[in-house]
């Protein structure tokens, strides 16, 4: 599974579509805490994250959320930016 990023100990990954299932989303870890999140929405769909931790991802993932798709849609994995 790609790390796409890494940021305040938050760690995003994305699976190879072989291994997935829609809708399009990204996996998140954060300490024993572990999330998916619906790229169309940014919604968690599964799992949970404290509120902090969910607030910093959305953030990141609205301002990486076309490329986000894209990766999805392509498999062409790559880092993205964290947030600063």
């Amino acid at each position: 599974m790609p790390e796409i990023c890494r940021f305040y100990g938050i760690i995003i990954r994305m699976y190879l579509i072989d291994n997935e299932h829609p809708p399009q989303h990204i996996h998140i870890k954060y300490g024993e805490h572990e999330a998916v999140m619906e790229l169309t929405n940014l919604n968690i769909i599964d799992g949970s994250l404290p509120k902090k931790c969910r607030q910093l991802v959305r953030e990141w993932a609205e301002i990486h959320q076309d490329e986000l798709i894209e990766m999805w849609n392509t498999q062409n994995f790559h880092r993205l930016e964290p947030l600063e």
